[in-house]
């Protein structure tokens, strides 16, 4: 019977050991620390914009740099460039001449020379833009062990090509036609009919 007793005070004794180790012994790991510090407001600016349109684009880059005299399988580079993006069509009003704006109170019309839409820059999700397929020569091949290739020209063709698209893409037309339709709105809740022309 004490030997019973004893064992069992050992087996609790243990367990007690055990659990205290489990405790005291530190569990290594990574811990992430932020020392990032707040940003910072650096100036502020009155805007006097009226983003009326936007547009989302998409553009597969196909670009190949070869090697004169030397065949592609041994050196030279051809990429399939992804990029994605949306650009902002705005119509300026800060430009507006005096004027610009002509009150007919006996009418309750209102006259305004408005100024043509605006394509914003580019602005590219850089999210959405990454390289699809790569074909390299086996010298290029061998540097890419040893250095990054630089993404940067991608990211500057792709935006000409959005740029491009968007010029062509009838989005100042519908920049217009939203900010005319906006004026409307709010000329006709004050009891004035708007009449529209081109500024100068």
């Amino acid at each position: 019977m004490k030997w019973r007793i004893g064992a069992a005070a050992v087996a609790v004794v243990g367990i007690v050991v055990l659990v205290g180790a489990l405790v005291v012994v530190p569990r290594f790991g990574t811990d992430t620390i932020d020392r990032s510090q707040p940003a910072l407001l650096q100036s502020l600016r009155d805007l006097s914009q009226y983003h009326a349109a936007a547009g989302d684009f998409q553009v597969v880059l196909d670009i190949e740099k070869d090697v004169r005299h030397v065949p592609a399988a041994l050196a030279g580079r051809r990429t399939l460039f992804v990029a994605a993006g949306t650009v902002n069509a705005y119509v300026d009003f800060s430009g507006l001449a005096e004027d610009a704006l002509k009150v007919d109170a006996e009418k309750k019309t209102v006259e305004l020379a408005l100024p043509g839409a605006t394509l914003d820059k580019p602005n590219l999700a850089q999210e959405r833009c990454y390289v699809f397929a790569e074909e390299r020569g086996l010298f290029d091949r061998l540097a890419s062990l040893v250095e990054t290739q630089d993404q940067q020209p991608f990211y500057v063709a792709a935006e000409q090509r959005i740029g491009d698209a968007a010029r062509e893409s009838g989005l100042t037309g519908r920049a217009d036609e939203n900010t005319r339709t906006m004026l409307t709105g709010m000329f006709t809740a004050l009891g004035y009919q708007p009449v529209f022309s081109d500024a100068a």
